[in-house]
This record gives C-alpha cells, sequence and structure tokens, in this order.
C-alpha cells in the first residue's frame, strides 16, 4: 500500500513541476527527442544494409569477401564490382585399345603413339585402362571498376601436367582494361571457338591451339566485327636431327628466341556464323651453349596464315574448320612438328607445317547431342632429320553426351590417332573414353 503512496506523490509533484513549465520549453524538449529518435532508425538502417543476408536455416559459413575488387572511389558502374568463381569436377576413364606414352595416357596425342618398340616409351602388351581427373578445373574472374573503365581478370588451372601426374597446370592469367590486355591467354593466332565438343582433352592435332604469354591491343570491335594485335611469347622447337649421331657437339644445342612474335587477327561474326583469318610472323633461332660466343647460332624467319570459322547448319548443328599453312609455326600447333630442322648440308632450316580440321556438331534433343570429324598435321621433312622424325599426325573421334541436369555432361567417346614417321613407319591407336563432368 505505501508503494502506491509514494508513485501518487512522485506524478502529483511531476504533474505540479510540468504545470509550472511554459508551453515552449515542453516543445522544444519534444522536438528533440524526435530528431535523437530519428538519427537512431537512420543509423540502424545504414548497420542493416552493410549486414550480409541472413543464411537460410541449415546452412554454414562465413561470406567471401575480395576487399582488392571493390570499386575505386568516383568509379563509373561501381555495382559491377565482383568475383565469380567457376570451374569443373571431371572424371575420365579410358579403355587404350594399344598404349601411349606414360605421361599422356589420360589423352590421345598421335605425336606420342609409340612406333618403334621396344626403344620407344610406351611399348609394352597391348590394352590398358587408365582413369584420370586431371581434367577437372577452378577458374576465379575479377571485376573491378576503376576511374579507367572496368578491369577484368582470369586466373584458371586445370590438373593437366605435363609429367603425366595430377599437378597444377596453368590456363590463364589474364588482365585488361578497355582495349588492352596483359598475361596468358589463348594465342591470337588460334581460334579457340572451333575446338569441337569432345571429351578428349588434347583435341584435333590439326587445330592452332595455345595459350600464350602477350601484350594485346584491340584496335577495333564493333558491329560484329573485330581487329586484334599482338605481341607473344617467342619459343622454338628445335630438331638437330642428324647433328645429335655426334652427341658431343649436339648436346649444346638450344632454342634461341630474341624478338617476340607478332600477330594479327580479324574476326567477323553474323548470323550464320563466324569467320576469322589471322597472321603470324616469328624469328626462330638456336645457339650452342657448350661454345664461349655460343656459336653455331642462327635464326630462320616463320610465318603462317590460319583460316577458320564455323557455320550454323538447320536449327542447332553446327560446322567448324580450319586451314593453317606456314613455316615454323609447330609450336602453336596442337600437336607433332619442329620448327627448325637442319638441311642436308646440317645447316637450320624452317620447316613447312599444313594443319587443318573438320567437325560436325549435332544436337538430337535437348539432352542429347554427338561430334564427328577429322584432323590433320602434315611436315614437310628435312633432308638433315633422322627416320624417326614427325612427318604426319592424323586424329577423329566420334561421341554421344547426355546432359541429364544442366551443369551435368556425361557420355562415351571413340577416338582414333596415327603418328607416321619420315621413314614411313607408322603406327595407330584406338580408345573408348567414357567421361562425366559437374560444372560450377
Amino acid at each position: 500500500m505505501w508503494r502506491h503512496a509514494v508513485m501518487a506523490g512522485a506524478l502529483l509533484a511531476l504533474c505540479e513541476s510540468s504545470q509550472a513549465q511554459s508551453n515552449d520549453e515542453l516543445k522544444a524538449r519534444l522536438d528533440e527527442a524526435l530528431k535523437t529518435i530519428q538519427d537512431l532508425q537512420g543509423r540502424v538502417k545504414a548497420l542493416e544494409q552493410q549486414r550480409p543476408p541472413a543464411a537460410p536455416p541449415g546452412t554454414w559459413g562465413a561470406p567471401v569477401v575480395a576487399p582488392a575488387a571493390r570499386a575505386e572511389e568516383g568509379a563509373a558502374a561501381a555495382a559491377e564490382a565482383r568475383v565469380e568463381v567457376y570451374g569443373q569436377v571431371m572424371l575420365d576413364a579410358v579403355y587404350d585399345a594399344r598404349r601411349m606414352h606414360p605421361d599422356w595416357s589420360a589423352t590421345l596425342r598421335p605425336s606420342q603413339i609409340p612406333v618403334n618398340c621396344p626403344a620407344d616409351p610406351g611399348c609394352g602388351k597391348s590394352g590398358a585402362t587408365n582413369f584420370s581427373i586431371r581434367q577437372s578445373s577452378l577458374g576465379v574472374r575479377g571485376f573491378i571498376p576503376s576511374a579507367l573503365g572496368l578491369i577484368k581478370t582470369d586466373l584458371s588451372f586445370d590438373l593437366f601436367g605435363n609429367d603425366g601426374s595430377t599437378q597444377v597446370h596453368w590456363l590463364k592469367a589474364w588482365a585488361e582494361l578497355g582495349r588492352f590486355g596483359v598475361g596468358q591467354n589463348d594465342s591470337n593466332f588460334m581460334d579457340i571457338d572451333v575446338f569441337p565438343n569432345t571429351i578428349d582433352y588434347w583435341g584435333p592435332s590439326g587445330m592452332v591451339f595455345l595459350r600464350n604469354p602477350q601484350l594485346r591491343f584491340t584496335p577495333y570491335s564493333q558491329d560484329g566485327m573485330g581487329l586484334m594485335l599482338t605481341l607473344e611469347a617467342p619459343n622454338t622447337a628445335l630438331d638437330t636431327g642428324k647433328i645429335s649421331l655426334a652427341p658431343e657437339f649436339a648436346a649444346g644445342f638450344t632454342s634461341w628466341n630474341r624478338w617476340p612474335d607478332a600477330v594479327a587477327s580479324l574476326r567477323i561474326d553474323r548470323d550464320w556464323g563466324h569467320f576469322r583469318a589471322a597472321g603470324i610472323l616469328r624469328q626462330v633461332g638456336y645457339q650452342n651453349t657448350t661454345t664461349p660466343d655460343g656459336k653455331p647460332s642462327g635464326h630462320e624467319t616463320g610465318y603462317g596464315l590460319n583460316l577458320s570459322g564455323a557455320l550454323k547448319v538447320f536449327d542447332n548443328d553446327r560446322l567448324t574448320w580450319q586451314l593453317v599453312a606456314g613455316k615454323a609455326i609447330a609450336s602453336y600447333m596442337d600437336d607433332g612438328g619442329v620448327d627448325i630442322a637442319p638441311d642436308a648440308s646440317l645447316r637450320a632450316e624452317a620447316v613447312a607445317s599444313v594443319g587443318w580440321l573438320a567437325y560436325y556438331g549435332h544436337a538430337w534433343n535437348d539432352r542429347w547431342s554427338s561430334s564427328i570429324g577429322f584432323s590433320e598435321h602434315r611436315q614437310d621433312t628435312t633432308d638433315g632429320q633422322l627416320g624417326t622424325a614427325f612427318r604426319k599426325g592424323s586424329y577423329s573421334s566420334l561421341n554421344l553426351l547426355y546432359m541429364p541436369a544442366k551443369n551435368v555432361t556425361t557420355g562415351v567417346e571413340l577416338v582414333w590417332g596415327e603418328l607416321e614417321q619420315k621413314s614411313g613407319a607408322s603406327a595407330d591407336d584406338l580408345r573408348l573414353q567414357f567421361s562425366t563432368k559437374v560444372s560450377f
């Protein structure tokens, strides 16, 4: 009871105090309180906008943060700042009717088929089964708004190491801003869009295929037409040939590249498909590291023209093709050949190459598809090369692929390849491959 009396007294005192105050003072205090409340509401709203959305019930983990991908202050299109992760998990199950070089057992490269047994790697009993996850890959793309425009980056790798093991194999390390690009990317001399829909990793032997460090400039790109210029990392595929019969002399020969390769390409895209023409000019060289002055040494000029394209057929079918020819361009070919080899006088000669491919892709329906085609890389061998030198590599494949879900592809492929050497000796290989790929 006494508590109620105290409270009543307090209320009475408060009322008496309030009556003593003027109306202006009450209004001022009320306005101040309302302003404080509005300020607090604004701060709470700002904090809620900065906080990441709550995870759905049953999920776990923390948000991924990429501080360096934040938009530069004052940059246009700041909302485009983001980082994207992509890749695939893939299993290849291969039955090889013959044998391949052990380092390349997970794919079919005609140049790696053993011909002269028991000397060549891969000789032995025919028939082998191989399981591989080496086509699995991971990549990260970045988009960073800056005062100069949107900076784009791409860093990716698969597990197809050149020593036959499951090791990191870098595909791209690329950055571009507007018309300029730097890093490792598809060579400007190649047309990646003619690569057929195969599940074998290496693909057509007669295709130009190289991911190369480069400097890129695109002076024109609009209305479905683009012109691209690049300076690319040089490399010389060197064959010492008959010089190797004197090991103490041949052991010191290595490639010598003083200047970058210069490449220009023109691409036209239309409703019917696309056409692309690319030209390359390069200087390939050799030197001897066992002599004080590096001699014998020298250079040869290399050049080539690559014409390629894709033609849309019916509703969903596609015919892809490529024809490339030149001298000292084997470094850019998908498989086989050399850039320089000795002639009859054991002097350096640029080796000529011709490569081509033709593939037809057919969609049976929304989930089933097939691809069939043939490819070849041929070289004019020199008089100074040994009989085991690469002359021709042929490649053909046929598959049936199924997509049970959006990101899942599985299927079977029959792949054939043949290697022919300068001496006329040859060997072929036939394999059946079953693969499952899950992309993300």
